[in-house]
């Protein structure tokens, strides 16, 4: 499972704190809450935060500077800011400071809790983006990284040969697509020498020992019998 988002709260106002904790809660998020900003601010810099919520005024550190630090760290974190609602000013600096979004006060809870989901949605989709540029995909509980050649089930770092390596990369580039030992031969090893499928069969056999529970009942790498094996596109335990 995966484990709750952190949302961190930095508002001096308690009432107005505790309806936003209560209802994010609600929806599943690990809050915390700080109503002091320099506090605020030693939680950010201690980072593991999914988002953050800031109001602008606050006692000791303003939200602003709580907003550009966060803003120079290398980690991107969701931040809404909300302040009253004359200061146009706070929220055009806010903006351009790097937050992703601006609640005036008075505003609606719930709709700043739905801006919350809406940002973490983003951010999730930004981050997947990011890592398929990157190469990594991930599949069945299967992640593989071909910049650092690791690949990892279920988070744990597997133990595998280059051409073990290759092999699955290939699987999990072409989810259910059917690849006789030929074709594996061709694309996998760069060669399609007849006499050499048992070469396949043998990677084949090494690699569900390292990746399925029980390997005579594979969930991940298939035999599709009388044409050759494909790589399952659904959830495997």
């Amino acid at each position: 499972m995966e484990p709750a988002k952190r949302v961190l709260i930095v508002e001096d106002d308690i009432h107005i704190a505790d309806l936003l904790r209560i209802h994010l809660q609600d929806e599943g998020y690990q809050v915390t809450h700080c109503a002091d900003g320099a506090q605020g601010l030693a939680q950010v810099r201690a980072g593991g935060w999914d988002a953050l919520i800031l109001d602008i005024m606050l006692p000791g550190v303003d939200g602003l500077e709580i907003c550009r630090q966060a803003r120079a760290m290398t980690t991107y974190t969701p931040i809404i800011i909300t302040s009253a609602r004359s200061s146009e000013v706070h929220r055009i600096l806010g903006l351009e400071l790097g937050a992703d979004d601006y609640l005036p006060k008075p505003f609606s809870v719930l709709e700043l809790v739905a801006r919350v989901k809406a940002l973490l949605r983003r951010a999730a989709a930004m981050s997947r983006n990011q890592s398929a540029a990157a190469g990594l995909l991930e599949l069945n509980g299967v992640r593989v990284d071909p910049l650092t050649r690791q690949a990892y089930l279920n988070g744990a770092a597997l133990d595998l040969t280059p051409r073990e390596f290759d092999l699955l990369y290939h699987f999990i580039k072409n989810p259910e697509k059917v690849f006789s030992r030929l074709d594996l031969l061709n694309q996998v090893w760069g060669y399609q020498h007849d006499g050499y499928e048992h070469t396949v069969n043998t990677h084949i056999n090494r690699l569900r020992a390292k990746i399925e529970a029980d390997p005579a009942e594979p969930m991940r790498i298939l035999t599709v019998w009388g044409k050759g094996y494909r790589y399952a596109g659904g959830a495997a335990s």
